[in-house]
């Protein structure tokens, strides 16, 4: 994925180029390819900014004065947690007591325990039970306000861990901040993979949250995406659920210059990673009255005002939820009902939950270098900590771990459980301008059952939390 910043704010390592109107680029198409890493793979965040920032004295911005200041509509807890029917689950008393959520972020921000307070006060939200910090991977070099990469992480770990509480406001909080260096091979990717071992073998955990990834095509070769599977494979054998963001490109996604986007379509690891469940993402709609109606692909790319405030121009730019077929893993098992869309490959995503930058949520941060206050924030970077507070929700009901939910996942809709909600509407085709050319990516259309844009659809947590309880981790 790619951190977008404020029209306003400085264009670091993660600037975008400014792109035109849509010209057709078929996939599989060869030109303009950008390099494959010969030294690495930068992870990169995806907390994308969808407004500025307000004052934190003025409060978190409502439905009406973001769509009034911006033309697109931001959220709280209370409208989320009625999205996905969630109120029902508090009170019959499941809010994710007694189980851990991991969020694993480098670096960090230095704010987020004062931040996360100032959230939770606004809202009403009861302070998580613990919300631990540790640094199993090495130093954690000082925040750098001047630092780019920095700043997008702060924004990163303020989004993750902000929202998985917000849905599960009785899980534990395990906040795993990773140093991110230049490293022979793969950067940053070591250090994430050794700190989440590390907190497999010392710490009760449930579910992981990964709101990061690279592009497949970066890497420099299957191998080296095997050496780096060490955790998912201590996750599946602990029972532990591992979740990834499935992207923010839509079909398409960043080349190692993180600047350059693939003109054909492509999906990124470790969202695609069969012991990994894929985070999507979706755009929600609520009646006039508040009342959720039926969700569709999250795709912004064509939004000139989600554009402006994501990406610094009116776009189109690529702004859409990431899916498509791996080429790095075959199908697994788990999705052979669906081989008619994935075909041999392995694919994604394989849920989605909310992200759509027209359909933002509202964050609260106070780290320097970034405007500080409430800011309306999107991404599937906010799509997989809401996902992660589901999962808790149901360890709850089950008394233990789910470890990998997917095989349970494709269960449960082949059965047409009313836990999940199929997404029929919408595609993740995106369009941008690069080397004087106008392009588009082809992605895919929802439609029903399993697509490329939403996986299996969304959920409905009042009933999703019991079935998934009831049929995983057996």
């Amino acid at each position: 994925m790619r951190v977008a910043r404020l029209a306003a704010a400085a264009v670091g390592a993660f600037g975008l180029v400014m792109v035109g109107s849509p010209a057709m680029v078929t996939a599989g198409s060869q030109a303009a390819v950008p390099a494959p890493a010969a030294a690495g793979v930068t992870v990169r965040p995806g907390a994308i900014r969808a407004g500025q920032a307000r004052d934190a004295d003025a409060g978190p911005y409502t439905t009406a004065e973001c769509e009034q200041a911006y033309r697109v509509a931001c959220y709280g807890p209370a409208q989320i947690r009625r999205a996905y029917d969630l109120p029902a689950l508090y009170a019959a008393g499941v809010t994710g007591r007694g189980t851990t959520i991991v969020i694993v972020d480098s670096y960090g921000s230095p704010t987020i325990r004062n931040d996360l307070a100032v959230f939770d006060r606004t809202y009403q939200i009861p302070a998580p039970p613990q919300f631990q910090i540790i640094r199993p991977a090495g130093r954690v070099p000082g925040y750098d306000p001047a630092n780019s990469d920095m700043v997008g992480w702060a924004s990163e770990t303020t989004l993750d861990v902000e929202w998985a509480h917000a849905v599960a406001p009785g899980a534990d909080i395990l906040l795993v901040e990773t140093p991110v260096s230049e490293t022979e091979g793969v950067h940053g990717f070591p250090q994430i993979v050794a700190a989440e071992k590390y907190v497999l073998s010392h710490y009760h955990v449930d579910v992981i949250s990964q709101s990061f990834s690279a592009t497949e095509e970066t890497f420099p070769s299957p191998a080296s995406v095997q050496a780096l599977r060490g955790a998912y494979q201590a996750a599946e054998k602990d029972h532990v659920t591992v979740l990834a963001a499935a992207g923010d490109s839509g079909a398409a996604d960043l080349g190692p210059d993180e600047t350059t986007y693939y003109p054909y379509r492509v999906t990124s690891w470790p969202d695609s990673d069969p012991l990994v469940t894929g985070v999507g993402g979706t755009q929600l709609h609520f009646t006039a009255q508040g009342t959720p109606t039926a969700p569709t692909v999250w795709n912004d790319t064509y939004n000139p005002q989600a554009n402006e405030f994501a990406d610094g121009d009116p776009g189109p730019n690529p702004l859409a939820s990431g899916g498509g077929t791996s080429i790095f893993f075959t199908r697994p098992s788990y999705q052979q009902g669906v081989q008619d869309v994935v075909h041999g490959s392995r694919g994604v995503p394989d849920i989605s939950m909310s992200a759509a930058c027209n359909g933002s949520v509202n964050t609260y941060n106070s780290y320097a270098g970034a405007p500080d206050g409430w800011s309306p924030t999107c991404g599937t970077s906010e799509a997989t900590p809401l996902f992660a507070g589901i999962v808790a929700l149901a360890d709850q009901v089950a008394g233990h771990s789910l470890g990998l939910i997917n095989p349970a996942l494709y269960q449960l809709a082949a059965r047409h459980a009313p836990g999940i909600v199929d997404v029929t509407s919408g595609n993740n085709t995106v369009s941008f301008t690069q080397g004087g050319r106008q392009q588009t990516v082809t992605g895919f259309r929802a439609g029903p059952g399993y697509d490329l844009a939403t996986g299996l659809g969304t959920v409905n947590a009042r009933y999703f939390v019991p079935e998934l309880a009831g049929l995983a981790g057996r």
